[in-house]
């Protein structure tokens, strides 16, 4: 009779503890969901600066609409919470959940992180793109970044960038010997190659830097942001074109355990709105770099000048260098360069047939 019993209540013994967790499963989930996260994100771009400052606080205002408030981001300044260059560490050991900032500036933490901004004379910002979504580039900055405790998604692109001001003109390579250059990244390498002296500024540093003669030169953005920062006013000439930035990356960079205590469509929201501020980024450096370049001139008298070809051939060729350099010197940033120099090859080959030869049809 006992073994009759038992044979009858296990299952439905089974049924209830089934339910039991399924319930309380159910509960942990709508509890996750009605949890408000408030968040910070501390940015290496001076507060609601042009086109950097604004789009993470765009994306901070998106997020919170998306998710009726449950994600709410405050976002801090370069120098308001972390200094512009600690945005890295800050983020990696929870001291903010969030940052935003560009990928070469940590250089030092990790080699191959610096391809991930842009490489001279490398992919514009629609073949960046390109290569981070379909290419391999996002699912090899997820590997560059997890031994950082971090997750990382692109966050805007400020297209191609201008070469800089200069307070002398180059009118040859002899004129980049010695010359002391605000250049970050990888064309700062190539800057020192060529006899310059590259100079590592955030860009709050950049117009006294220049202004005081600490520094001969420096590159910063485009129109929009250099117009912003007046940056006209202390230096006498405008080079284009930006061969050392052609597409260059801004990167959404996130504390991994933070992101992981959100609830899925939490996660979700934060990913859309990534992508939706990367594309949005672009558009408007475009669209407003256009007209700050006409302000310049008309307005403020600018020169601008394009950089001599034997200067950009030169420049080209150290580049070429540079990179297998840099390449060679780390398993991780071989296996980037090698990835990112085949995605360039065959999207070279395909644009030479589609964008590039209506650009020269048109023009």
């Amino acid at each position: 009779m006992k073994k009759i019993v038992i044979r009858f209540l296990l299952p439905m013994l089974s049924v209830l503890l089934l339910s039991a967790c399924q319930q309380e499963q159910a509960a942990n989930q709508t509890q996750a969901e009605q949890q408000t996260f408030r968040w910070k994100m501390v940015t290496s771009w001076p507060k609601n600066f042009p086109g950097l400052g604004t789009s993470a606080e765009h994306f901070a205002q998106v997020v919170n609409e998306m998710s009726a408030g449950r994600l709410q981001i405050k976002v801090y300044g370069a120098g308001e919470l972390v200094p512009a260059l600690e945005v890295f560490d800050a983020v990696s050991q929870g001291t903010a959940e969030m940052g935003h900032s560009s990928p070469y500036y940590w250089k030092g933490k990790a080699v191959a992180a610096q391809f991930f901004t842009t490489v001279p004379f490398g992919m514009t910002a629609l073949e960046m793109n390109s290569w981070m979504q379909y290419g391999g580039g996002q699912e090899l900055l997820t590997e560059l970044y997890a031994p950082f405790n971090l997750v990382v998604f692109p966050a805007g692109n400020s297209g191609i960038q201008m070469a800089g001001w200069f307070n002398k003109e180059i009118n040859s390579v002899a004129d980049l010997k010695g010359l002391k250059m605000r250049i970050p990244g990888l064309g700062g390498e190539v800057l020192a190659r060529a006899g310059g002296t590259p100079v590592m500024l955030p860009g709050g540093e950049v117009f006294t830097a220049l202004q005081t003669g600490a520094i001969d030169a420096t590159e910063w953005v485009g129109p929009y942001n250099d117009l912003a920062f007046g940056l006209h006013k202390a230096a006498k000439y405008y080079y284009y074109p930006g061969w050392h930035e052609p597409g260059s990356l801004i990167e959404l960079m996130i504390n991994k355990p933070a992101f992981e205590r959100l609830p899925a469509d939490l996660q979700a929201i934060v990913r859309v709105a990534a992508q939706a501020v990367n594309d949005k980024m672009l558009a408007e450096m475009t669209a407003r770099s256009m007209q700050a370049l006409n302000d310049m001139q008309q307005k403020h008298g600018v020169q601008l000048r394009p950089l001599p070809d034997d200067v950009l051939q030169h420049l080209k060729g150290i580049s070429a260098e540079v990179l297998n350099d840099i390449a060679a010197s780390d398993p991780m940033a071989q296996k980037v360069y090698d990835s990112m120099s085949t995605y360039t090859d065959q999207i070279r080959a395909y644009h030479a047939v589609t964008e590039q030869a209506y650009m020269n049809a048109r023009d």
